[in-house]
């Protein structure tokens, strides 16, 4: 799959749901987890990132960062921040392109994304639910269908039963060359030209 994501929570309040997260990130690819302004428990005085649920220890296997605030997380150039959330504005999941080089970020389990955060977003996207879902499984539904759209796979058949297409090799095209505002594509045995 080309590109890259990162996947996160803001105001996460269950270790659970973060270990959750995380390990479903690496199974599908994330180039990093991270939460921003994480719960403190009550009972440690430590962020519900220290320690949170995960048995397989993905965390040993793609970073894991803990921010203070969101302008701490680093955008790298050209990626864009992409908000979960169940709002009117919001695109249905299914009605989404998604970003190659994309950072997710969800509201916490009782809360929603702070309107700053939603001011910082290229995009709100939302799961066509009846009801909010828990955020990790939330988190889940939107990388599956990252990979689904952008990771090379067939389409799907039309009936149920029918053999999956091969989608065959990819196929490079040639160079394009411009010379007095005329474009000529130089490909496989191709040369066509077009004005502008």
């Amino acid at each position: 799959m080309r590109g890259y994501f990162g996947i996160g929570i803001e105001g996460a309040s269950k270790e659970g749901n973060i270990g959750n997260l995380i390990r479903t990130g690496h199974a599908f690819g994330a180039a990093f987890a991270f939460a921003v302004r994480p719960k403190v428990r009550a009972d440690t005085g430590e962020p519900v990132t220290v320690p949170f649920t995960d048995t397989s220890k993905s965390w040993q296997q793609i970073p894991f960062y803990s921010f203070d605030t969101l302008d701490d997380v680093p955008m790298p150039q050209g990626c864009q921040l992409v908000g979960i959330e169940m709002t009117d504005e919001s695109v249905a999941l299914p009605e989404f392109r998604h970003p190659t080089q994309a950072i997710y970020i969800l509201g916490g389990e009782r809360t929603s994304l702070s309107p700053e955060t939603v001011a910082r977003c290229s995009a709100l996207i939302r799961i066509p639910t009846a009801f909010s879902l828990n955020v990790a499984t939330a988190g889940a539904i939107v990388m599956y269908d990252r990979a689904r759209l952008l990771g090379g796979f067939a389409e799907r058949p039309v009936m149920t039963g029918q053999p999956v297409e091969d989608r065959g090799a990819h196929v490079h095209g040639g160079r394009i060359v411009r010379e007095d505002g005329v474009k000529t594509s130089i490909g496989r045995n191709i040369v066509e030209r077009s004005k502008g």
